[in-house]
């Protein structure tokens, strides 16, 4: 599985969610709404989720493992950083 883009949208309101992320996966697949978090220990992803009837929030689409999971986010870490860097002063509201 190779990510084939990230396209990261920042977050204009204050609060922990810095940015939503789109990822392509192979050229063929895409998964939209994965969440920038800035958390206690630094930033992480929160992959797309909804509420289910119990309350609950569960996670519509999300790695099978570990492994991918962080490879996933180091990759979109490593895309958001280069967009905070490119641009500071342009914030896009989240629509």
């Amino acid at each position: 599985m190779n990510i084939t883009d990230v396209r990261v949208r920042k977050v204009a309101k204050e609060g922990k969610m810095k940015a939503v992320v789109s990822i392509t996966i192979d050229d063929e697949f895409v998964v939209h709404d994965i969440k920038v978090i800035d958390g206690e220990k630094g930033l992480f992803i929160a992959m797309p989720s909804r509420k289910a009837a119990d309350g609950e929030y569960r996670d519509i689409a999300h790695p099978i493992n570990s492994d991918t999971r962080e490879r996933i986010q180091k990759i979109i870490l490593k895309k958001f950083e280069e967009v905070m860097e490119a641009e500071p002063e342009m914030v896009q509201a989240d629509a």
